[in-house]
């Protein structure tokens, strides 16, 4: 099954490699797609692990768009920029 996700704090391809490893290291899911500049990515997996990758998202700072708002969205975009830090140089995030 294709799950869609669009993400907030995505910024560039450092980004988008943080994401991808985070997404495939969970057992079942697999990356079809991701466009840095709108933040939208599909996954294919099954339907009961879509909790498990939004979570794994928001944990590294990049949530669904319009679910944190505030200190939390602060937060969330503090996190990305390590991730996409992370994601630029090849380590793991």
């Amino acid at each position: 099954m294709s799950l869609q996700f669009d993400l907030a704090n995505v910024k560039c391809g450092g980004c988008a490699n943080s994401i991808r490893k985070a997404v495939e290291a969970i057992d079942g899911a697999q990356v079809l797609a991701l466009d840095p500049a709108s933040g939208h990515l599909e996954v294919e997996a099954a339907d009961s692990l879509r909790s498990v990758i939004a979570e794994r998202l928001h944990k590294l700072g990049y949530p669904e768009q319009g679910s944190v708002e505030g200190i939390a969205a602060m937060a969330a975009s503090a996190k990305s920029f390590v991730s996409c830090t992370v994601g630029r140089f090849g380590g793991d995030a």
